[in-house]
């Protein structure tokens, strides 16, 4: 049987410090649309099913389309994508990805004319952030619930 723990009731001081990143990360001149977006992106690659629902039904509620998320595994080729959007999605597979490789530095180049410094660097915390919620759900076998 699988492992299914209760991580906010087992470890709620590190469960409300990860909730307070979120917080404050949700407060950034990002903005909440781009950051469900990248969630979303980090949580497939990951294959987090429980966070891909969770943010995918957020970017809907906050007014985002099908067709965009639909595309979203083909960012790349899909027209619906702003270069921001674009930008941020590489820098969101290539800082989950970076295991084993280093980051492009076409890319480094390319991310400061959609993004300042200190947004590079929120946008850094919101990547390192989902993974850390990614690898918690699914090492504590979190599920979601068929709607």
């Amino acid at each position: 049987m699988a492992l299914k723990l209760n991580f906010p009731g087992l470890a709620p001081a590190a469960y409300q410090a990860l909730a307070g990143v979120n917080t404050v990360l949700d407060a950034s001149s990002l903005g909440k649309s781009l950051i469900d977006l990248v969630f979303l992106r980090v949580s497939q690659i990951n294959g987090c099913a429980f966070c891909v629902d969770k943010h995918a039904h957020d970017l809907l509620e906050h007014g985002d389309n099908f067709q965009r998320l639909n595309s979203l595994v083909c960012w790349r080729e899909a027209p619906c994508f702003s270069e921001k959007e674009r930008a941020a999605l590489a820098w969101s597979e290539a800082l989950t990805g970076i295991a084993g490789k280093h980051v492009d530095e076409e890319l480094q180049q390319e991310l400061p004319k959609h993004f300042t410094e200190k947004e590079l660097v929120d946008l850094a915390f919101v990547i390192g952030l989902m993974n850390a919620w990614n690898r918690v759900a699914i090492a504590c076998g979190k599920s979601f619930s068929v709607r």
